[in-house]
């Protein structure tokens, strides 16, 4: 893979090159490689099948996961989140002592490995929020809750500049990965000033099936505003937004 330099940007094939656009620039690359046939029934493939079904349902995973996570993700994700996340899944499905290779699935893997998942790289609630939380998924009540005691904003949330208010947001989902399905609930703290006054205690609950057999997913994050002659604005577009996997039930 090489890199396009100049002023004229091609696009298209010529002779064995190929020219594309990504989001790393224009890059050339020559053609090649082994006939997809061959890599579909030659027994010496036969790991090359194995790995691709499995990367194959990753990718699948990752998709119904960012689907149901759809309404908190809108502002707060950044443009490498679908690889990592799809990365996060192949390690859930490796994770897998059941079933034999090329079956691997997130079913019989560790769901538990997506704990502490940033959807956001470029803020992370790890570095954002300070205050001390909890949350708590309660699988025969359907419940899954975050709690955050009384906090002074300006000490315990690392704004980026220009931010003037906040709100704390959670969602919690149901994942059936078989069926591509999910019931989610999302709930939000109200608009908070991002000052030296205590804010009141914050209890965010989401409910899903009771006693489901799915997988349960908490996530965790914050959205900052700027206000301007009485209007909340999103804070450069959600670009520090952070939203992470703070707890996670693999189901039974």
């Amino acid at each position: 893979m090489a890199r396009q330099k100049g002023i004229i940007k091609l696009k298209g094939t010529i002779g064995d090159i190929t020219f594309y656009k990504t989001k790393d620039g224009h890059l050339a690359r020559e053609k090649g490689g082994i006939d997809a046939n061959r890599i579909a029934t030659d027994p010496a493939f036969q790991r090359t099948r194995e790995n691709g079904s499995e990367f194959g349902r990753a990718v699948k995973a990752g998709k119904v996961l960012r689907t149901a996570l759809r309404l908190l993700l809108l502002n707060a994700s950044d443009n490498r989140m679908v690889s990592r996340l799809t990365q996060s899944m192949v390690k859930v499905i490796q994770a897998d002592t059941t079933s034999e290779r090329g079956l691997r699935n997130v079913i019989d893997g560790e769901a538990e490995l997506l704990l502490g998942f940033e959807f956001n790289i470029r803020g992370k609630l790890g570095t954002s929020l300070f205050a001390p939380y909890t949350g708590a998924i309660d699988r025969a009540a359907g419940t899954l809750n975050i709690d955050i005691p009384s906090f002074i904003p300006s000490n315990m949330v690392a704004a980026p500049s220009g931010t003037t208010h906040f709100k704390v947001i959670s969602g919690g989902a149901e994942i059936d990965f078989e069926e591509e399905t999910s019931i989610v609930e999302t709930s939000e703290s109200a608009i908070l000033t991002w000052d030296a006054t205590a804010t009141a205690v914050i209890n965010l609950s989401n409910a899903v099936t009771a006693n489901s057999t799915h997988p349960l997913f908490l996530a965790l994050g914050i959205e900052f505003y700027q206000e301007v002659n009485g209007q909340m604005y999103t804070l450069k577009n959600g670009a520090y937004n952070p939203l992470s996997i703070v707890k996670v039930d693999g189901g039974v």
